[in-house]
Protein backbone atom coordinates (compact mmCIF):
# COMPACT_ATOMS: atom_id res chain seq x y z
CA UNK A 1 0.00 0.00 0.00
CA UNK A 2 2.90 2.18 0.89
CA UNK A 3 4.42 1.35 -2.31
CA UNK A 4 1.46 2.44 -4.18
CA UNK A 5 0.53 5.86 -2.61
CA UNK A 6 4.43 6.81 -3.23
CA UNK A 7 4.04 5.91 -6.91
CA UNK A 8 0.96 7.96 -7.24
CA UNK A 9 3.23 10.72 -5.47
CA UNK A 10 6.04 10.35 -7.70
CA UNK A 11 3.29 10.20 -10.81
CA UNK A 12 1.82 13.62 -9.43
CA UNK A 13 4.99 15.20 -9.27
CA UNK A 14 6.30 14.46 -12.41
CA UNK A 15 3.84 15.48 -14.64
CA UNK A 16 3.73 18.82 -12.76
CA UNK A 17 6.94 19.01 -13.29
CA UNK A 18 6.53 18.37 -17.12
CA UNK A 19 3.70 20.97 -17.46
CA UNK A 20 5.27 23.68 -15.88
CA UNK A 21 8.46 23.63 -17.62
CA UNK A 22 6.23 24.46 -20.95
CA UNK A 23 4.85 27.04 -19.00
CA UNK A 24 7.71 28.97 -17.13
CA UNK A 25 10.15 29.33 -20.46
CA UNK A 26 9.97 31.42 -23.34
CA UNK A 27 8.04 30.00 -26.19
CA UNK A 28 9.83 29.19 -29.19
CA UNK A 29 9.99 31.26 -31.70
CA UNK A 30 10.14 30.18 -35.13
CA UNK A 31 10.74 33.57 -37.38
CA UNK A 32 9.92 31.56 -40.92
CA UNK A 33 6.49 30.34 -38.89
CA UNK A 34 5.84 33.52 -37.36
CA UNK A 35 6.54 35.22 -40.90
CA UNK A 36 3.74 33.51 -42.61
CA UNK A 37 1.55 33.35 -39.94
CA UNK A 38 1.54 37.25 -39.45
CA UNK A 39 1.75 37.38 -43.30
CA UNK A 40 -1.50 35.70 -43.26
CA UNK A 41 -3.65 37.09 -40.52
CA UNK A 42 -2.28 41.11 -42.17
CA UNK A 43 -3.25 39.58 -45.38
CA UNK A 44 -6.70 39.26 -45.04
CA UNK A 45 -7.17 42.13 -41.96
CA UNK A 46 -5.16 45.06 -44.81
CA UNK A 47 -6.35 43.67 -48.08
CA UNK A 48 -3.55 42.81 -49.10
CA UNK A 49 -3.16 41.47 -52.73
CA UNK A 50 -0.70 38.69 -53.67
CA UNK A 51 1.92 41.39 -54.13
CA UNK A 52 1.76 43.00 -51.05
CA UNK A 53 1.51 39.95 -49.39
CA UNK A 54 4.85 38.35 -51.27
CA UNK A 55 6.51 41.50 -50.18
CA UNK A 56 5.34 41.59 -46.46
CA UNK A 57 6.46 38.27 -45.20
CA UNK A 58 9.98 38.91 -46.54
CA UNK A 59 10.01 41.75 -44.60
CA UNK A 60 8.57 39.97 -41.61
CA UNK A 61 11.07 37.41 -42.08
CA UNK A 62 13.89 39.49 -42.27
CA UNK A 63 12.43 41.27 -39.31
CA UNK A 64 11.98 38.77 -36.80
CA UNK A 65 15.48 37.11 -37.59
CA UNK A 66 16.39 40.63 -36.59
CA UNK A 67 14.49 39.70 -33.46
CA UNK A 68 16.34 36.44 -32.66
CA UNK A 69 19.82 38.29 -33.34
CA UNK A 70 19.04 41.01 -30.94
CA UNK A 71 17.41 38.65 -28.04
CA UNK A 72 20.60 36.68 -28.16
CA UNK A 73 22.63 39.52 -27.91
CA UNK A 74 20.61 41.12 -24.79
CA UNK A 75 20.59 38.00 -22.97
CA UNK A 76 21.66 39.14 -19.33
CA UNK A 77 22.11 42.81 -20.23
CA UNK A 78 21.29 44.48 -17.60
CA UNK A 79 21.03 47.89 -19.18
CA UNK A 80 17.13 48.31 -19.77
CA UNK A 81 17.53 51.81 -21.65
CA UNK A 82 20.01 50.30 -24.12
CA UNK A 83 17.74 47.33 -24.75
CA UNK A 84 14.40 49.75 -25.31
CA UNK A 85 16.92 51.69 -27.86
CA UNK A 86 17.67 48.68 -29.52
CA UNK A 87 14.18 47.21 -29.72
CA UNK A 88 12.83 50.96 -30.92
CA UNK A 89 15.12 50.61 -33.56
CA UNK A 90 14.14 47.83 -35.02
CA UNK A 91 10.58 48.68 -34.23
CA UNK A 92 11.40 52.09 -36.79
CA UNK A 93 13.32 50.02 -39.01
CA UNK A 94 10.28 47.25 -39.29
CA UNK A 95 7.88 49.79 -39.80
CA UNK A 96 9.79 52.12 -42.57
CA UNK A 97 9.79 49.07 -44.84
CA UNK A 98 6.45 48.02 -44.05
CA UNK A 99 5.50 51.71 -45.19
CA UNK A 100 7.07 50.81 -48.51
CA UNK A 101 4.81 47.79 -49.28
CA UNK A 102 1.70 49.26 -47.87
CA UNK A 103 -0.64 52.02 -48.88
CA UNK A 104 -1.28 55.27 -46.85
CA UNK A 105 -4.71 53.48 -45.50
CA UNK A 106 -3.29 50.16 -45.13
CA UNK A 107 -0.59 51.33 -43.04
CA UNK A 108 -2.95 53.57 -40.53
CA UNK A 109 -5.00 50.14 -40.47
CA UNK A 110 -2.03 48.51 -39.93
CA UNK A 111 -0.32 51.08 -36.96
CA UNK A 112 -4.21 50.43 -35.47
CA UNK A 113 -4.31 46.79 -35.20
CA UNK A 114 -0.75 46.93 -33.84
CA UNK A 115 -1.61 49.13 -30.74
CA UNK A 116 -4.37 47.14 -30.16
CA UNK A 117 -2.32 44.47 -29.77
CA UNK A 118 -0.21 45.86 -27.26
CA UNK A 119 -2.90 47.03 -25.44
CA UNK A 120 -4.24 43.77 -25.03
CA UNK A 121 -0.80 42.21 -24.09
CA UNK A 122 -0.41 45.17 -20.91
CA UNK A 123 -4.21 43.77 -19.87
CA UNK A 124 -2.92 39.77 -19.71
CA UNK A 125 -1.04 39.03 -16.54
CA UNK A 126 2.97 38.01 -18.03
CA UNK A 127 2.46 40.30 -21.25
CA UNK A 128 4.01 43.88 -22.03
CA UNK A 129 6.33 45.29 -20.23
CA UNK A 130 5.82 48.91 -18.26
Amino acid sequence: MKRLAFLLVAVLIGTTVAMAQNRGGQRQFDPEEMAKRQTEQFKTELELNDTQAENMEKVLLKSYNEMTTLRQEMTGEEDRTKMREKMTEWRANQQKELKKILTDEQFAKYEKLMEERRANRRGRPGGGRQ
